[in-house]
């Protein structure tokens, strides 16, 4: 065999190796596409709330997905098995987002009903006489708060008025704040510190986090129903002050609360805490 005949064989052959190792390279792509897309359409197939949301999508994800495995089999359609994989994954995301953006439509139907509630209550307590409402205010806020020797006058909304791990307040708390509200109307110039407590369960950071939420979303629920914003301050202090043992689940279940604390008549509040 001449020279030349057998630097044609060798050149041959190391082109067939790059051309083989291209076709892998193609292949791995589209398996980690396939992959990539199944894992996704399992994610969203099996969530009640993706699929009332987006039951479209979801099933364009799926007849994709079945499209880009059909063509899997098939040698030399690996674009086309990433094409299929790369729509199936998009419609994934679509319905994904549709699902977000249902769940925050309901979250805030949910504060419209609780707020139109709350302002049909407060037109209708406020029928009663001024002089029978103040009374009536002065007695109740009496008996719902505690006297604290540092602080003064001082209210607790316990843990079960939020959701675990939440900072919206439930309806259950509706009575409570609308007394808070006319008591406040009925005296002006009384202002409030509203603090936010939790156990010491979880990530230091979060629970503070979670703490200041909360006593902002009772402020924000009083400015909603006409409190000034100047006569409140908000405050979260996490862990920091249990009024009980973290050892115990009723203990935990104390310590998670937000504190109402009351100034005197003309509007001077207690320190803050340190």
């Amino acid at each position: 065999m001449s020279t030349c005949s057998v630097r044609r064989i060798i050149v041959t052959g190391a082109l067939l190796s790059v051309v083989g190792l291209t076709g892998c390279a193609h292949y791995t792509e589209a398996e980690q596409a396939l992959q990539q897309a199944d894992e996704l359409f399992n994610s969203i197939k099996d969530d009640s709330q993706v699929l009332a949301s987006a039951p479209k999508d979801v099933l364009r994800a799926g007849e994709s997905l079945q499209r880009a495995e059909q063509l899997s089999g098939y040698l030399g359609s690996t674009e086309d098995v990433q094409h299929f994989a790369y729509l199936s994954q998009q419609y994934a995301h679509i319905a994904q987002e549709r699902s977000q953006i249902a769940s925050y439509q309901q979250q805030i139907e949910q504060l419209r009903i609780q707020r139109e509630r709350l302002q049909l209550a407060l037109r209708e307590a406020r029928l009663m006489s001024v002089q029978q409402q103040g009374q009536w205010l002065e007695e109740q806020m009496i008996s719902l708060a505690t006297q604290d020797a540092e602080r003064g006058l001082v209210l607790t909304l316990n843990d079960m008025l939020f959701d675990s791990g939440r900072a919206d307040l439930k309806p259950a708390a509706n009575r409570t704040v609308l007394k808070l509200v006319q008591f406040l109307q009925m005296n002006g110039q009384r202002t409030v510190r509203i603090e936010g407590y939790s156990d010491s369960d979880g990530d230091v950071q979060e629970n503070l986090q979670l703490s200041k939420d909360r006593a902002q979303a009772v402020a924000d629920t009083l400015v909603d129903l006409g409190v000034d914003v100047k006569r409140l301050q908000v405050m979260g202090y996490g862990d920091a002050f249990p009024i009980a043992e973290n050892a115990t689940e009723r203990g935990r279940a104390q310590n998670r609360r937000v504190e109402i604390v009351f100034s005197d008549e003309v509007g001077r509040l207690a320190p803050e805490r340190e």
